[in-house]
């Protein structure tokens, strides 16, 4: 009888402290052991929503001086990184041949004028001859006959004709001349405008035959203390965008490798058209004009670009890892799990067709622009209690980390789930 007493008393004693003990090992193993997230709080921000992009920096002519003669350069003024001024002379070919066809022309030209004015006089001679025979023919017709009014006659008529050719040998002869003194003219190679000459392709001594192609000298750059050009290459995807900030007149901002923590501002200059198609992408040219007063952006430097397109101040932020976040369906509570059921049939395997919808490339232009218009409407996850709480946000612009919050209940300062804790050992 006392052993069943103690048995009983025992057995309640052991059920007691179980009843006790129970939930507080409930409660440290689900504390320990229970899913557990990772968080982040809505934010009040600024967001500045970007397109990136890399380009080449260059100059914004690039002049090539060439020469329209032939010849050994004598003089070589210039070189490599030279500024010159407009009208210059960078080099100097030489000019003893084309000096002596000037000289030889100038000496055509005074010989044909030597014999307009020798058929000049001849041509006065037998006018005055003509007139005295005409003269005495009205006093006798018998003084002079027919024949040798029409010798005076002819004779003057010829020594106008030759007149006309000695005049026209002058004109040739100074058309000679000129094309002479051009060439010997090019012979001196100027700058056509101030700048720095980037490429030199020619050295003292050196024989340049411009008989087939013209030979290039140099490359002059202007006004590169002043400006810049960098050319982006933008995804066709980006373009509307591009086209906006370009409307608004956004700054764009890019690094090189040379000025790692130096920050260079610009501003977008033209949108080309001559699009380029590599491996099925295309991309537009989208120039940059950004100045350079301190000659640090120099030619062929790599850009990384960043095109501002909106900065908002001021706004309430959502992390971006907030809307990356899809959490599983028993993690949620039952009358959410119908949005994670649809974005699960929103996302249909690559390359096969979904049991609950066509795949992107199926759908009709004006599904597609349907989709297009909603892409701003997401869902983010709270804590309530042991399940997560969906709220609907309506997003707009974003950067690396942040996402504008345009409609939603969501207060500054509330926690929203990121992601999921690992384990404890």
């Amino acid at each position: 009888m006392k052993r069943w007493v103690i048995a009983a008393i025992a057995v309640v004693v052991v059920g007691a402290v179980g009843a006790v003990s129970l939930p507080r090992m409930q409660a440290y193993y689900k504390s320990r052991y229970g899913i557990k997230y990772r968080e982040e709080n809505v934010s009040r921000g600024d967001i500045t929503q970007v397109v990136n992009s890399t380009g080449a920096i260059q100059p914004v002519q690039k002049i090539t001086v060439g020469t329209f003669v032939s010849g050994p350069i004598t003089e070589l003024n210039v070189d490599y990184n030279s500024k010159v001024k407009k009208g210059e002379i960078m080099a100097l070919i030489d000019p003893r041949l084309y000096k002596a066809a000037f000289d030889s022309d100038n000496a055509r030209l005074a010989t044909a004028n030597a014999e307009v004015a020798r058929v000049t006089a001849l041509l006065q001679q037998a006018i005055n001859d003509e007139k005295r025979s005409k003269l005495l023919r009205a006093e006798n017709r018998n003084y002079i006959s027919d024949a040798e009014m029409d010798q005076f006659k002819f004779a003057r008529g010829s020594l106008e004709a030759q007149l006309e050719v000695a005049k026209a040998a002058v004109i040739q002869a100074e058309a000679n001349l000129k094309n002479s003194e051009t060439n010997l003219r090019y012979t001196e190679i100027k700058a056509p405008v101030d700048g720095i000459v980037i490429d030199n392709k020619i050295n003292p001594g050196q024989t340049l035959a411009a008989q087939f192609q013209t030979p290039e000298m140099f490359v002059v750059a202007p006004d590169m203390d002043k400006k810049m050009l960098v050319t982006a290459s933008v995804d066709e995807a980006d373009m509307g965008l591009i086209k906006d900030a370009q409307t608004r007149h956004e700054p764009v901002t890019f690094t090189v490798y040379a000025y790692p923590d130096e920050l260079f501002e610009g501003k977008i200059s033209q949108i080309r058209l001559n699009a380029t198609t590599t491996q099925n992408v295309v991309t537009y040219p989208v120039v940059v004009e950004a100045p350079n007063p301190d000659m640090k952006l120099l030619p062929n430097m790599t850009a990384t670009i960043s095109f501002q397109i909106r900065k908002h101040e001021n706004v309430l932020r959502i992390p971006n890892a907030a809307l990356r976040f899809y959490p599983k369906l028993e993690q949620v509570r039952p009358e959410d799990r119908a949005i994670l059921e649809g974005a699960t049939a929103a996302r249909p395997s690559s390359g096969s067709q979904n049991e609950n919808g066509p795949l992107e490339s199926q759908r009709s232009a004006v599904e597609r622009a349907e989709a297009g218009k909603k892409r701003n409407r997401r869902h983010v996850w709270v804590a309530d209690g042991d399940l997560l709480r969906a709220v609907e946000v309506t997003v707009g612009i974003s950067d690396n980390s942040y996402t504008e919050l345009v409609a939603g209940d969501l207060k500054d300062g509330q926690a929203l789930v990121t992601g999921e804790k690992p384990p404890a050992p």
